[in-house]
């Protein structure tokens, strides 16, 4: 009888971050924010720095710019050595996300989808609407409901109790995008 090996995945010695970020060449995020004239505009936090924030906030689902800055600033060795990346603070990618132009992170997608599509021959081959890509033909939403505790003396319709009220909340969240409906 043959000895049966069990397969464990092989260890990486990067990140997922690191990973995903080798697959953006080097030189496309510097030109393109030349053409845009973004890199004018970023004297400490660079280009590349708020692509790799915007990065992974997507792919952590992160809620705020307090999650992405925190979590940044924690993992700030493993993130300088994404091709030197800096973990932004607060005001740094808020301000970077107001001013910035939106269309150089636009035609990063499109650059990158062309790229990955020359480089691999099977991407993004099968389902493509619209050029974009989508996981699901229809969203998926889940719904929940829950009581929201209020203190009934602070509301002068609330006469006939003064100690105890609540509200009934219900909630559609869309499970792609994670925000309420």
């Amino acid at each position: 009888m043959k000895k049966q090996h069990k397969h464990k995945p092989a260890g990486h010695r990067y990140t997922t971050l690191k990973q995903l970020c080798n697959l953006i060449p080097g030189h496309m995020v510097s030109s393109l924010a030349q053409k845009h004239g973004v890199d004018i505009q970023s004297r400490t936090y660079t280009p590349w720095s708020h692509v790799v924030s915007l990065l992974y906030a997507h792919f952590s689902h992160a809620l705020g710019l307090n999650d992405v800055c925190d979590a940044l600033q924690m993992n700030a060795a493993a993130l300088s050595t994404i091709r030197g990346a800096v973990p932004p603070s607060r005001n740094n990618l808020s301000h970077a996300n107001k001013i910035r132009n939106a269309d150089m992170a636009e035609e990063l997608y499109w650059c990158m989808m062309k790229h990955l599509m020359d480089t691999v021959p099977g991407f993004a081959k099968g389902k493509v609407r619209r050029g974009y890509l989508r996981r699901f033909s229809k969203t998926i939403h889940a719904l929940d409901s829950t009581t929201i505790q209020l203190v009934a003396n602070c509301m002068d319709w609330a006469k006939h109790r003064r100690r105890k009220a609540a509200a009934k909340c219900h909630l559609r969240l869309d499970l792609q995008s994670f925000l309420p409906r």
